[in-house]
């Protein structure tokens, strides 16, 4: 039968196409019976009695990280139907940070603890079989399906289904080398593609790889396995993976368990987990023109004022509009440059900005709002661009980029900025007349960093900004006394601040290139770059102009530059 839109199985009804694979068709259907959108796998070839059996056996299996199997027909399956992207077109944007992938991996970790507990290996773990929904909650698919089938085409990508004793089982890439020998495998399979999987998150780049099946399972069987590619990676999730990437079965991590318990510490703990420190103008209030946005891509002004011998580049220019009935607020860049955090504000706000925190990648053409965030403003990032932080209703906030519930650091007062320094530090002004506080980005009690003089009422530090040592900071000092007014240079240290401009009126951002950097700030609507030192904290030449009319967030002196 050709299946089609609008054709039945059994009593299901076919409502459109997902996929195609070796192993047959995947659809969308509904089931009328329970009024629910189901997925349906159908078998390129009858299944057989045995594959019945063990399917009926993971349609048991209850996880929130398992997509559930429903029901099992004469040659399909009917499955829960999971929205969102694969694990695959995940890593098809790059790399993913840290933190989110040991999220990611943990997910997985506890679906294959689950099934393994109850003597269900899956045997084709890869990113293609697992995806990841809107709310940031990992599937894994097909648990267990791998386990017996028909022979179905072998492909480096595609799943390898093979029955017999002695021959192949698995996706080439990912498949550990007992299935490349085509030995009987059991869970540690399991275990080596789950670091395979996860080498490629950290990295965006497969472990093994070669022009032709033969070459990948060669490369599976005796290639060098190079960890070294490993973006700064604690040293317990290292050594995680080189037990799991062990070829001697006897000597591999036996128990998935073990993993999802070094990951968990990892993510309590998360610094010493890592081993290292780790355009137009004039429109009121907060009502940013869309072309303010265009500043975005503020590093391309390097490829004209700041290489001494110009070379041909390429800079981009677009344009980001607002949601509908909504302007901007203030927004800020990620530090891996892939997203903008924005405030949106419906009509003119007031003198704080504050509106509803949206997240947008730069390669789409969507924004997508943070549930609950009604009411935030000063979007600072993490410095892995996984998580923003922002203010909301009293608290200091953070949530992860992929998604999810917010989480609440701290309690604020009326908060005037903050910055995410590498060590998991966080940097933030408590109000128009407070001096800096340091809180932890896990949680915890403010400390208070920098001192007030004390002589005047409206004296204050704001908008922090860290520096690349992690330690250094710049922050606006404001007061009715000239002489306390302007871009300092603190230290979390302690040591007393530098006064590095004076009587400047709006935030100040450090932009690095090369060995050498630059303050970015605003003077009379003008973005001005001073050529800046970061390891000897001291300017070292004049402020040049960048852009004109940029505008400000209302009476807030907050620039529109990123």
């Amino acid at each position: 039968m050709e299946l089609k839109p609008g054709a039945k199985l059994g009593p299901y009804e076919i409502v459109s196409a997902i996929g195609k694979g070796g192993m047959g068709e995947v659809w969308k259907a509904h089931d009328p019976r329970l009024n629910r959108d189901v997925a349906i796998k159908v078998s390129a070839q009858q299944f057989s009695d045995r594959f019945e059996r063990e399917a009926r056996a993971i349609a048991a299996l209850n996880h929130a990280n398992i997509c559930t199997l429903y029901d099992v027909g004469p040659n399909y399956l009917v499955m829960e139907l999971v929205e969102g992207p694969t694990l695959a077109d995940r890593i098809m944007q790059g790399p993913i940070p840290l933190e989110e992938a040991l999220r990611i991996a943990k997910q997985i970790a506890d679906a294959l603890e689950a099934a393994h507990e109850k003597g269900i290996v899956h045997r084709d773990l890869k990113p293609a079989n697992i995806k990841i929904r809107p709310d940031d909650s990992v599937k894994v698919l097909d648990f267990g399906l791998a386990k017996s089938g028909e022979v179905a085409e072998l492909t480096p990508d595609s799943p390898t289904m093979l029955s017999v004793p002695g021959m192949i089982l698995g996706t080439a890439a990912y498949m550990a080398p007992e299935q490349a020998a085509g030995q009987n495998v059991d869970k540690r399979a399991d275990i080596w593609a789950f670091a395979v999987v996860l080498y490629e998150m950290l990295t965006g780049q497969r472990l093994f790889q070669g022009d032709s099946v033969a070459h990948l399972l060669a490369d599976v069987l005796r290639g060098p396995i190079d960890l070294d590619k490993l973006p700064q990676t604690p040293p317990a999730i290292r050594e995680l993976m080189q037990r799991c990437l062990d070829r001697d079965v006897k000597t591999r991590l036996r128990d998935i368990g073990e993993a999802r318990i070094a990951i968990q510490k990892v993510l309590a703990n998360p610094v010493s987990g890592t081993g290292s420190p780790a355009q137009t103008g004039g429109l009121p209030h907060v009502g940013w023109a869309v072309a303010a946005v265009l500043l975005l891509a503020i590093t391309a002004l390097g490829f004209v004022h700041f290489r001494e011998t110009p070379q041909k580049q390429q800079s981009y220019r677009f344009q980001i509009a607002p949601p509908p009935n909504t302007r901007f607020s203030m927004f800020r860049l990620s530090p891996d440059g892939r997203y903008v955090a924005f405030i949106a504000t419906s009509g003119l706000a007031g003198g704080s900005g504050a509106g509803t925190l949206w997240i947008r990648a730069l390669d789409s053409l969507e924004s997508r709002q943070i549930t609950g965030s009604e009411g935030s403003s000063y979007p600072f990032w993490s410095p892995d661009s996984a998580f923003v932080g922002f203010f909301q209703g009293g608290k200091l906030k953070k949530v992860a980029v992929t998604g999810g519930p917010a989480q609440t650091i701290c309690d604020v007062v009326d908060a005037r900025g903050g910055t995410w320094g590498p060590d998991g530090t966080i940097l933030f002004a408590d109000g128009p007349a407070s001096p800096l506080f340091r809180v932890p980005s896990s949680g915890g009690k403010p400390a208070q960093l920098t001192k007030l003089s004390g002589g005047d009422p409206t004296e204050g530090h704001r908008f922090p900004e860290f520096l690349p040592d992690g330690r250094h900071f710049l922050f606006r000092a404001f007061g009715n006394e000239p002489e306390a007014r302007g871009i300092y240079v603190g230290s979390l240290d302690g040591d007393p601040p530098v006064r590095l401009l004076s009587d400047i009126s709006t935030n100040a951002v450090y932009l690095p290139q090369g060995a050498a950097g630059y303050v970015l700030f605003l003077r009379e609507g003008t973005l001005l770059a001073l050529p800046f030192n970061a390891a000897g904290l001291k300017a070292t030449g004049e402020a040049f102009p960048v852009a004109e009319n940029v505008a400000i967030a209302a009476n807030l002196s907050y620039g529109a530059f990123s």
